[in-house]
């Protein structure tokens, strides 16, 4: 069974423990792979240079861990992409970030694009979709006049923090609206970084009540044969009993099956 399940890779974080790092990505996102999907997801430790580890640039090539994926689905995250990638100023002393995993995802992105390899990113991985194809992103959305506070209370339980916070409406005509037949939906909020400027490479799929963008797909004039959805949001959050969420995981893994073909 595990050799016909096509690979999803899976960006890991780098997390700290004490005096330790360590290369992880959060249980809810391999069991929406695993059981939403249907795929084998496969986790890929961060590159860059770590207390523990030098680049492993050096050893494996970008290409050729992309060529042994059927598909790439970028994670949520506590910590935000270094500004330095889209020429934004420096993060405010005590901002989390992960340089590692920046180093990454931003050139596996690339990547998957040359090779059309369908990818599915959420909330900070919906982010660095943008930053990677050239768009910017505002540090601080609740400071922005006219938008709302999308961060999570974090005094609250987790079910609590991810339940749904606003209303996104979806482009007539755009993907989402295509797969799941609905015009708008609830959906949960935990970001504080968003869309500034769009990539020339994507296109609107949704925008929240105030106006920032909320989800994204590759512009079809471009390469027509790739398959990629970024949401601002997460899915992955009662994947089996929503319905939005259960038809953006079936699809994906749908996508990541053909792109195995193709490649087989």
């Amino acid at each position: 069974m595990f050799n016909t399940l096509p690979i999803v890779g899976i960006a890991c974080d780098v997390i700290s423990n004490g005096p330790h790092q360590f290369h992880g990505a959060g249980e809810k996102y391999i069991n929406a792979l695993a059981h939403g999907a249907k795929v084998m997801p496969m986790l890929l430790p961060a590159f860059g240079d770590g207390k523990d580890i030098r680049d492993l640039n050096k050893i494996y090539s970008v290409q050729n861990i992309v060529s042994s994926l059927s598909g790439l689905f970028l994670t949520g995250s506590p910590s935000n992409i270094q500004p330095h990638h889209f020429d934004g100023p420096a993060h405010e002393t005590g901002t989390l970030e992960d340089p590692q995993r920046d180093s990454l995802t931003l050139q596996l992105i690339k990547e998957c694009v040359a090779q059309s390899v369908p990818i599915l990113a959420v909330c900070r991985g919906f982010q660095e979709l943008n930053v990677a194809l050239g768009g910017t992103l505002h540090a601080k959305v609740h400071e922005i006049e006219g938008y709302i506070d999308h961060r999570e209370d974090k005094a609250v339980t987790r079910d609590d923090q991810y339940a749904t916070a606003h209303l996104v409406n979806f482009v007539s005509g755009g993907l989402l609206h295509k797969l799941t037949g609905q015009v708008s939906c609830s959906v949960n909020s935990l970001h504080s970084q968003g869309i500034d400027v769009l990539s020339d490479q994507l296109c609107i799929e949704a925008i929240a009540e105030d106006g920032l963008i909320e989800a994204v797909s590759w512009k079809s004039d471009t390469q027509a044969s790739l398959w990629m959805l970024g949401v601002q949001w997460h899915p992955e959050w009662l994947f089996e009993s929503n319905s939005i969420s259960k038809a953006i995981f079936t699809e994906f893994g749908n996508q990541v099956q053909y792109c195995q073909q193709q490649k087989s």
